[in-house]
């Protein structure tokens, strides 16, 4: 319960901090290239987030949290990329609705990669 209620909240932040990057960055690069920028400043804060609250408790350390969630959040990223792109170029959405639809989508799979890979409990 603990880790679902600090994941919603580190979740959220996180794709908060994309979405704002996204916006701003978005009048000034192509919306694909400002989605990959609002990925990069939301990971820090997903990292450091997911690290010290949602799974406090792991069994890894640091550094092997951090290539792991690096692998988990490219991962979560690919899928928002390809999400993002078809709903921006093929069903022709606003491009904060794309990405909104996208982050929703990769968050899924980022919780299950993170909660039993990257951050795994101690047992």
């Amino acid at each position: 319960m603990r880790t679902g209620f600090w994941f919603l909240v580190v979740g959220g932040s996180a794709a908060a901090v994309h979405m704002a990057v996204f916006i701003l960055a978005s009048p000034y690069l192509w919306p694909e290239v400002a989605n990959a920028a609002g990925f990069c400043v939301a990971f820090v804060v997903s990292f450091a987030g997911h690290r010290f609250l949602s799974f406090s408790d792991a069994d890894t350390d640091l550094w092997q949290s951090f290539r792991r969630f690096a692998a988990t959040a490219l991962a979560g990223f690919a899928a928002n990329e390809l999400m993002f792109i078809a709903l921006l170029r093929g069903v022709d959405l606003p491009d904060w609705l794309a990405l909104l639809f996208a982050l929703v989508f990769a968050s899924a799979q980022t919780f299950l990669l993170s909660r039993f890979w990257a951050f795994r409990r101690k047992a």
